[in-house]
C-alpha cells in the first residue's frame, strides 16, 4: 500500500509539473486548458490559496506563462520593465531588466512572455522585442520603432510575441511593416509586410494552420488581416471602432475566424477560403462587444463579457454559427475569461471577483465565487489554469489557488 501511494503521489507531481501554459492564452492561444479532474465548485471564500508572491512583481498587467517548471511574467519598476522567473512555489529565481516601459495611462508592463524551448520572448510597451535564455541572459533585442519605423499607440504596445518555427511574429505598425518576422535565434529581419502600413492595435496574432490553410491573423488599427508565413498580405477586411483598439486575439474554428473589440466595433465572423488566401464576412453582431477580456469557444458557443453602454458590461453567450445571443446577463462588471474542464473562469475587473461558471448556453449562473483582495491596481490580467492551479495576477502580486479535485 505504501508503494502504491508513493507511485500515485509521484504520478500526481509529474502530471502537475508537466502541465504547461507557455504563452499568451495558453498552448493554442485560445484561452483553453485541456486539463481535467478540476473542482466543479469551490468552498466558501474560494479555492485554497497555495501561495501569494512575497516578491514585488512591479507595475503591470502581464499574465503568466508556465513552462519547464517555471513561471514567467513581466513588471515595471521606476521607468524600466523586468522579466521575472519564479519556481512553482512562487519563489523568485531571477529577474532581469529589458528596457523602458510604458509610462502614460495604465502605466506598466503589458506583454505576456512567450516560452519556446530554451528561450523566452517579450515585447515591451515601447516596442522593444527581446529574447532571453532560461537563465535570464539576454540573447538579442530589437527596437522595432527604430528598425521598422513603428509608431506607438495611445495605450502602449500590448502584444505578446508569436513563435512559428524559426520565426518571431510581431506587429510594430511601421511603414510597409505592419507585421514583421524576425529570426528567433538572432533577431535578424526575415520579412516585413510590404503594402501594409497600419499601426498596431494591441492585438497578439493567431497562427491558423489547418489543411491547406497556413496564415497569421491579427487586427491592425483599421483592418482584420491575413498574412502568409512568407510575409505576403493575403487579405484585408476593414474593421474599426471609436478608438482603433482591438486587443482580443482572434478565435479560429473549422475554417472561420471570429473577431470582437470594444468601443462599439462589435463582432465579425469571417469565412476563409480553403487555402486561407481570402476571407468574406458571414455575419456581424453588436452584443459581444468585448473590451480586452477575450473570448472562448466551447462546443459551438462563444463566451465573453461585452463593453456595455455603462462601461460595466454583461456576460454573453453567442451561437458560433449564427451570431445570435443565447444569453446576456449582468454580473458585477466586464472582465476576462478562460476555460478548463467544462467550466468558465470569469474575473471581473472592477472589484476583482472570480466566478466559476458552467460553460453552457442555458445561462450564466455562477456556481462559486471569491474576491481577490491581495494586490492593487486594476484587475486586468487574465486568469490562467495550469497544473491543477488557478493563477491570478493583481498588480504587484501573483496568487496561486489549488483547483484540482481531490
Amino acid at each position: 500500500m505504501r508503494t502504491l501511494c508513493s507511485i500515485l503521489c509521484f504520478a500526481a507531481v509529474s502530471i502537475g509539473s508537466a502541465a504547461e501554459w507557455p504563452q499568451w492564452q495558453g498552448p493554442n492561444r485560445d484561452a483553453k486548458s485541456t486539463e481535467t479532474g478540476l473542482l466543479k465548485s469551490w468552498p466558501e471564500g474560494g479555492p485554497k490559496l497555495l501561495w501569494a508572491t512575497t516578491e514585488d512583481l512591479g507595475l503591470g498587467y502581464s499574465t503568466v506563462s508556465i513552462a519547464g517548471g517555471r513561471i514567467y511574467t513581466t513588471g515595471m519598476f521606476g521607468k524600466d520593465g523586468y522579466l521575472f522567473a519564479l519556481d512553482l512555489d512562487g519563489q523568485l529565481k531571477w529577474k532581469v531588466r529589458y528596457g523602458p516601459e510604458y509610462l502614460k495611462f495604465g502605466k506598466g508592463s503589458r506583454s505576456t512572455p512567450t516560452v519556446d524551448g530554451d528561450r523566452i520572448y517579450i515585447m515591451s510597451g515601447m516596442g522593444l522585442a527581446a529574447c532571453f535564455g532560461l537563465d535570464g541572459n539576454l540573447k538579442w533585442s530589437v527596437d522595432t520603432e527604430k528598425v521598422f519605423g513603428g509608431r506607438n499607440i495611445r495605450w502602449g504596445i500590448c502584444e505578446s510575441p508569436l513563435i512559428d518555427g524559426d520565426k518571431v511574429i510581431l506587429t510594430p505598425g511601421g511603414t510597409d511593416a505592419s507585421m514583421v518576422a524576425l529570426d528567433k535565434m538572432t533577431g535578424k529581419t526575415l520579412w516585413t509586410t510590404k503594402g501594409l502600413s497600419d499601426r498596431s492595435a494591441y492585438c497578439s496574432p493567431l497562427h491558423v494552420k489547418e489543411g491547406k490553410k497556413d496564415l497569421y491573423v491579427t487586427l491592425t488599427e483599421a483592418h482584420i488581416v491575413g498574412v502568409s508565413p512568407e510575409g505576403k498580405v493575403l487579405w484585408q477586411v476593414p474593421y474599426q471602432g471609436q478608438c482603433q483598439a482591438h486587443p482580443n486575439t482572434p478565435v479560429y474554428h473549422d475554417g472561420q475566424v471570429y473577431i470582437t473589440s470594444g468601443y462599439n466595433a462589435g463582432g465579425v465572423m469571417l469565412k476563409l477560403t480553403d487555402d486561407g488566401s481570402g476571407a468574406e464576412v458571414l455575419w456581424k453582431d453588436d452584443v459581444l462587444d468585448v473590451h480586452h477580456g477575450g473570448v472562448v469557444l466551447v462546443d459551438g458557443f462563444l463566451y465573453g463579457a461585452n463593453w456595455g453602454s455603462n462601461a460595466r458590461g454583461d456576460w454573453v453567450c453567442l451561437d458560433w454559427k449564427t451570431g445570435k445571443p443565447r444569453y446576456e446577463t449582468t454580473w458585477k462588471c466586464k472582465g476576462s475569461i478562460s476555460y478548463a474542464d467544462g467550466m468558465l473562469y470569469c474575473y471581473e475587473e472592477k472589484d476583482g471577483h472570480v466566478a466559476l461558471v458552467e460553460a453552457t448556453p442555458e445561462g450564466f449562473k455562477p456556481i462559486s465565487t471569491f474576491q481577490v483582495t491581495q494586490g492593487h491596481d486594476r484587475h486586468w490580467a487574465h486568469p490562467v489554469v495550469c497544473g491543477g492551479r488557478l493563477y491570478i495576477r493583481h498588480g504587484k502580486t501573483l496568487l496561486c489557488h489549488d483547483v484540482k479535485a481531490k
